[in-house]
């Protein structure tokens, strides 16, 4: 995903990439720390491992993959910047508890209805905030969390999260090594994470069906139109209802090459379309996105890019205190991830199930050593992404043509 060339000052005299300067000139320090404060710098090597991901991705596939305007390009698009212990989006807050900090986020209109019965009080006003702050200074911060899941609120407790590698299960018989030309892939992904996935894909020769249920779209789609076509673009929309045209999906994940899939497990699992109910295709990868990971007390629970950063310990410090690192920068570092496991997993011959744990993600990236920095360094603003593809397909727009394509796709196993 090419977007503008990364500043010459990211590159050493050497001609090797320089985290600091990247993490400057794309604007990820402009997006780090305190309003009033100087930009955060302490997470600037994260960069080393997710360019390293970015380069592995352009070996194989021989798309440019600028992955700093990747990190940052977001936020260039909404006007965003620093918000301190305020995700730069505004929909998370870092909350001081009595043992320690935690992250809630209320970015749907159900979360913010969810408030009075949360600090069980109905004096909750407008901005929902204070009266949060001041719940949650009374509490430890494993109770805020517990109390917040148990109201199926996104929530984090700050490092609650280990790093750990992609969980990669036999799901069916290996198929033939194979690039990704041609290759089928049926996204169910929503937001940012899947989609930037699925995008990448696409844009290495894949054929892209983006699958969206009319009655709950992708939420996206009523933000920012930009950012949507930027992570859309190219895809055919497949509008489907999971209930009433299961059996039309199931075909679709029939002869699927690789199943992007971002919902909460069971979601499918109760209906009959999990990586385990489909007929298995050779070759087939599932992979799955998930907050919290599907194994112990943490499964299942939805997570946001920004709540999913401070599970894995992924913040900047400035003032003594955890600051947002970035904007939902767990969502674009997962989406690379999730992108270079599907092309490890092709090279395998896949026939896999790979799960990737965003607050795990999160965790892997915060366990690398800080940095450092000089503190007359100066940061930029992020800039725009040069390369947001036409418009994406409106919801529904290419039912037709991938029914088509999966009777023809039937009609050839």
């Amino acid at each position: 995903m090419a977007a503008h060339a990364v500043d010459s000052d990211a590159v050493d005299p050497h001609g090797r990439f320089d985290a600091v300067a990247a993490w400057a000139d794309s604007g990820l320090a402009w997006l780090t720390g305190w309003p009033e404060a100087r930009p955060d710098f302490s997470r600037a090597p994260i960069l080393t491992r997710a360019d390293a991901i970015g380069r592995r991705i352009t070996a194989t596939t021989g798309i440019a993959v600028d992955v700093p305007n990747i990190l940052a390009g977001r936020a260039a698009l909404l006007g965003l910047r620093r918000r301190g212990d305020m995700s730069a989006g505004g929909a998370t807050a870092l909350l001081a508890a009595t043992d320690g900090w935690c992250a809630l986020t209320l970015s749907r209109a159900a979360d913010l209805d969810t408030v009075p019965a949360l600090v069980e009080s109905d004096a909750v006003d407008l901005d929902p905030w204070p009266a949060i702050r001041r719940w949650a200074a009374r509490r430890p911060a494993a109770e805020i969390t517990a109390r917040a899941r148990l109201l199926e609120l996104p929530a984090a407790t700050l490092g609650e999260t280990t790093q750990a590698p992609p969980r990669i299960r036999p799901s069916g018989p290996r198929g033939r090594v194979r690039g990704l030309a041609q290759c089928l892939v049926v996204d169910l992904t929503s937001m940012w994470a899947g989609p930037l996935c699925a995008q990448l894909l696409a844009r290495a020769g894949a054929v892209v069906v983006k699958v969206e249920s009319p009655r709950r779209p992708d939420g996206t789609r009523g933000g920012d139109a930009a950012f949507f076509d930027w992570m859309n673009s190219g895809k055919l929309c497949w509008a489907g209802d999971l209930d009433s045209e299961a059996d039309a999906l199931r075909d679709l994940l029939a002869v699927a090459d690789i199943v992007l899939e971002g919902s909460r497990p069971a979601a499918l699992d109760r209906r009959g379309l999990g990586p385990h109910d489909i007929a298995a295709r050779p070759g087939r990868i599932w992979l799955r996105i998930t907050g919290h990971g599907t194994e112990g007390a943490r499964a299942g629970h939805v997570a946001f890019g920004d709540d999913a950063a401070v599970a894995g310990g992924l913040v900047g410090s400035s003032g003594g205190r955890p600051v947002f690192c970035g904007d939902a920068i767990t969502d674009p570092l997962t989406g690379l991830e999730a992108t270079a496991a599907v092309l490890d997993s092709l090279e395998r011959g896949g026939g896999e199930l790979v799960e990737l744990s965003m607050a795990a993600v999160a965790a892997t990236y915060a366990a690398m050593p800080g940095a450092a920095i000089d503190p007359s360094r100066t940061a930029t603003p992020p800039i725009r992404p040069t390369d947001i593809g036409p418009k994406a397909a409106a919801v529904g727009a290419d039912t037709d043509a991938v029914r088509r394509l999966v009777a023809e796709r039937l009609a050839a196993c």
